[in-house]
Parts: structure tokens; C-alpha cells; sequence
């Protein structure tokens, strides 16, 4: 599993989102703890430890600042019981935010400034900011892992392919691309899992992201090539396929009614073994492999539904034999 780089104050300031998204932050106050370590995901309301309450304070995680906490804090600050606030910023907190661009007094200010506590401030509404932080955080926490594959979209649907080397895995990424589908990763495929049943993949390097290697022709650039169209930057893994060289001596599906996964973080991923031999189109097997999928996730599964019918189909001959003898029976 890929080890979790440091996240600090100042790397959740700089994160750069937009719109929906976006978390509307700017430091106030106490600028020297801005390399603080953010190392853990959640978030905690402080109205007790403001008003001296320290048992069980989280004080590990991130502070939230509502109205109903600036107002104890402004009681504390008119009653110069100022104790209070230096035993809460002596816990070492990541960072207070302040939401609707609520603003401590002054006391609080010096308090934060002494402790080295950075202050930062919002003008989003408390619940929409928390849902936001508590979304980006559950993202940038999550168990990671890289692996030696290609990540497409096919019919809304996000392929892994995995393989050996040199057995085709850009060259039929090309293909689908070819085909209106859309490149998500070629080579390393950066995964991490969201809420503990959610496969997120993308690449591992922004930059050389949507390059693809075809060997004889050399890299080759998708955006520039086919367009924005025939890219995404991550995708839920939804399968994954894994692409063998043919061997005559092994026993491959024929029915689809032996169902195998891969677990990858935690999290069941269906899988497919897919040999690949001359003449053999990968390209569509893949394409109605994504659609047949997408049909099992409606609810149909058309291997079931064959075994189910080639059963009646018996039993309905077996029954008729009870009545009518064998040259009875067309």
C-alpha cells in the first residue's frame, strides 16, 4: 500500500477546487502553525473544551467554529475568563476555522498567536463547509495502492485492465479510444477506496497522465490526438480484467456462471480473464463485457438466465416422459 504524504494547515489551504466544491478558506491569525500536521480525517465542534470540558476532547482533529461557539468564546472574552481559551489552544489543535466569516476578539487572537494556532476563516455556512471538508479529507485519507495496468471508460463504466507486459493492454486501451470510449490511466493506475466500498482510480502522474506507450510507434499524447472527449481523470473501478496469452491447456469460462472478484483495499471488484490469442477482437469483448456488467447491476444476469431456461427446458422434457413413451416425444 502506498504510504500517505504528510498533510499539513497550509496544504489544505492551497488545495485548488472550484465551485461546489470549493471550501472558501483564508488564514487570519496564527500563520507560524501553518505547517501543523493534519493526521486525522474528522472534524469536532469544541463547545465543551472552550467552556473548560476537556474530557474526551478530540483534540487531534480539525476545530469547527460555528455561531454557537464564537458566542462562548465572546461570553469567555467579555468575562476575562481567559484560562479557558489558552487550556483549549494548549492541546495543540491543527487549526480553528470560523465559519460565516465569523471572527474572534482579540484575546482569542493573542492566545492563538502565542500558541502558534492557525485561525482560518470561511464564509460558507457551517453544515455546507463541513460536508465539503469532510468529503475532501475522506478522500486525501483514504487507503492508497498503484498498479501496473490500464484504466478505461467503456460505456460509463470503469475498466482495470491488468496483464503482463507486451500482451496488448495500450493496444487495446488505443482501440477503445478509437471507439468514443475515454482513458482515465495508462501504466500505473493510482487506486484508493472512499466510504470502504468505493475503488476511485486515476493517474499517478498528472502530467503523463493520458500518454499512452504503443511499442513500435513510441508514446503518444490522447488529449492532443483524439481530444478532451477521450479523457477523464479518475473513474470507479467497476471491473477488472485481466488479459492472459492463450493456453490450449487451460480451462476457460464458457457460460459465465462462475463469478470471480479480485479484492483490491478492501473492496470485491468483479473479474474477468480474458486470453488473448491472433484474431481475437479484446477491443469488443471488452465493450460487451462493460455492458453486460452494467445489465447485472439492473438485476439480469444472462448466464443465470440461460441455466435457469436450459432447466425448465429439462424438466419440462422429463415430465412429458411420464406420460408418453420415447417415440411419442418430437
Amino acid at each position: 500500500m502506498k504510504a500517505r504524504k504528510e498533510f499539513t494547515v497550509l496544504n489544505l489551504i492551497d488545495i485548488d477546487l472550484k465551485d461546489q466544491n470549493s471550501l472558501s478558506l483564508r488564514c487570519i491569525g496564527g500563520r507560524k502553525g501553518l505547517s501543523r500536521v493534519i493526521t486525522v480525517p474528522n472534524l469536532n465542534r469544541p463547545g465543551l473544551a472552550i467552556m473548560g470540558f476537556f474530557d474526551s476532547f478530540a483534540h487531534e482533529r480539525i476545530q469547527i467554529f460555528g455561531r454557537g461557539e464564537v458566542a462562548a468564546v465572546n461570553k469567555l472574552t467579555e468575562e476575562k475568563d481567559l484560562d479557558s481559551i489558552r487550556n483549549f489552544l494548549s492541546y495543540s489543535v491543527p487549526c480553528c476555522i470560523f465559519t460565516h466569516d465569523l471572527c474572534p476578539g482579540e484575546d482569542f487572537f493573542s492566545a492563538a498567536e502565542n500558541a502558534d494556532c492557525p485561525l482560518l476563516q470561511t464564509s460558507l455556512a457551517t453544515s455546507e463547509f463541513v460536508i465539503r471538508l469532510t468529503r475532501i479529507l475522506a478522500n486525501i485519507f483514504a487507503p492508497r495502492k498503484s498498479i501496473h495496468g490500464v484504466l478505461v471508460e467503456v460505456y460509463g463504466l470503469g475498466i482495470l485492465i491488468l496483464g503482463k507486459s507486451g500482451v496488448g493492454k495500450s493496444e487495446t486501451a488505443l482501440e477503445l479510444i478509437e471507439r468514443s470510449h475515454r482513458l482515465v490511466a495508462d501504466d500505473v493506475v493510482e487506486m484508493h477506496c472512499i466510504d470502504g466500498n468505493i475503488l476511485m482510480g486515476e493517474g499517478a502522474n498528472k502530467i503523463i497522465g493520458h500518454h499512452v506507450e504503443i511499442r513500435g510507434l513510441g508514446i503518444i499524447n490522447i488529449t492532443h490526438l483524439f481530444g478532451v472527449r477521450a479523457i477523464r481523470d479518475r473513474k470507479q473501478i467497476q471491473l477488472v480484467v485481466n488479459l492472459e496469452e492463450w493456453n490450449s491447456s487451460s480451462n476457460y469460462d464458457r457460460l459465465g456462471t462462475e463469478e470471480e472478484y479480485m479484492e483490491i483495499l478492501g473492496v470485491r471488484v468483479p473479474l474477468h480473464r480474458i486470453p488473448v490469442k491472433p484474431g481475437r477482437n479484446i477491443a469488443s469483448i471488452l465493450e460487451v463485457a462493460a455492458m453486460n456488467e452494467r445489465l447485472k447491476m439492473m438485476g439480469y444476469n444472462s448466464s443465470k438466465e440461460f441455466s435457469r431456461n436450459i432447466l425448465k427446458w429439462i424438466e419440462s422434457t422429463q415430465a412429458r416422459s411420464v406420460y408418453y413413451g420415447p417415440d411419442d416425444i418430437i
